[in-house]
């Protein structure tokens, strides 16, 4: 019980709380739209229900994340993901609507939307949430670890959302810190590759380093693509 209380546990599990929040903020999107043609009474059981689907299966998923990251050089695949991630993170596209998502005005109908576009834009999630549990330090912390904060955001999610959104709006230092943190994790996990334990020392100082380090190439490559995006605008307003 006292490895539950110590610091790496719940940097952990804030670490997994705050993914969910910036990575999952399209999925309360998705099931309003899935739900959208839902009579008024079975809108509360289709939000729920479809959660409920798509949460179980994004913890299969992890579990199965978890064991493919003890594969050789798989977590250095993970890491550059991470980083890709982060960086479209802070360099979102504008035309990203979601307007492919067709809704539903059958109960069971909606549920399955929901579950499969939550699979199908989960993939950034998985990987990071996997990546996360692995800093607490011990194997047999990272399914509790995936499911407590899973829960945890879950409210924060669907009930949530409209307020987180309007945070990140209010302040832009959410999202930078959110994608850094990808950066982060992405450094951390290069560190404990099984193919790369031989050549990079395992010092806790060195796994700060490379996180440090993945945190920063996420912000300046962010700070570079949109540079770039700005280039052109300012060239034609002259």
């Amino acid at each position: 019980m006292e490895e539950f209380l110590t610091p790496h546990f719940w940097f952990a599990v804030g670490q997994i709380i705050m993914i969910d929040i910036l990575l999952g903020g399209d999925n309360a999107v998705v099931i309003a739209l899935a739900c959208r043609q839902l009579p008024d009474h079975q809108r509360a059981k289709g939000i729920i229900w479809g959660t409920a689907g798509a949460i179980v299966l994004r913890v299969i998923l992890i579990f199965f994340a978890l064991t493919l990251l003890a594969i050789p050089f798989l977590k250095f695949v993970g890491a550059v993901l991470l980083i890709w991630i982060g960086v479209k993170l802070l360099t979102p596209d504008a035309d990203d609507d979601h307007s492919n998502i067709q809704g539903s005005d059958k109960l069971w109908g909606a549920v399955k939307t929901v579950i499969i576009a939550d699979l199908v834009m989960s993939v950034d999630n998985v990987i990071a949430i996997a990546g996360a549990a692995q800093t607490s330090g011990n194997p047999d912390h990272q399914m509790p670890l995936v499911i407590f904060g899973l829960l945890v955001s879950i409210p924060i999610i669907v009930w949530g959302s409209q307020l987180v959104l309007k945070l990140m709006d209010r302040f832009p230092i959410i999202i930078t810190a959110g994608g850094m943190l990808l950066g982060w994790i992405a450094g951390t996990m290069i560190q404990t590759d099984p193919g790369l334990v031989a050549y990079i020392p395992q010092e806790k100082v060195w796994g700060y380093g490379l996180g440090i380090a993945g945190a920063l190439l996420v912000l300046a490559l962010g700070k570079f693509i949109m540079a770039r995006r700005q280039a052109p605008a300012e060239d034609a307003s002259a």
